[in-house]
């Protein structure tokens, strides 16, 4: 997987994020201090999705590609060490899962 995290994205780049998101445009997600984002294949999403919202106050959304049904990758919008701690903890799942060979 790869990961970028984004401290006080511009309002360019959220605009970006909130055009191409999954949900509805119309649905913000508040708090914008920081961007994490993942890419990966859609299981590695779809587990790092579950663990950044478990992890802490985080909101995710799925960042569509080129065609509607191609989730290409997550943004997990939040304040500053709240979007490092749930890509800490991705991370760190990652690892742990590559350790044990799955």
């Amino acid at each position: 997987m790869d990961f970028r995290i984004i401290k006080t994205p511009s309002k360019g780049t959220i605009d970006i994020l909130m055009h191409r998101k999954g949900s509805p445009k119309d649905q913000r997600p508040e708090n914008i201090d920081a961007v994490g984002l993942v890419q990966g294949k859609l299981i590695e999403m779809v587990v790092a999705s579950d663990i950044a919202e478990k992890t802490v106050g985080v909101t995710v959304e799925d960042i569509r590609g080129s065609c509607p049904q191609n989730m290409i990758m997550l943004a997990i919008f939040g304040d500053t060490a709240s979007v490092e701690a749930a890509i800490k903890a991705i991370k760190d799942d990652a690892e742990e899962r590559r350790k044990k060979g799955e």
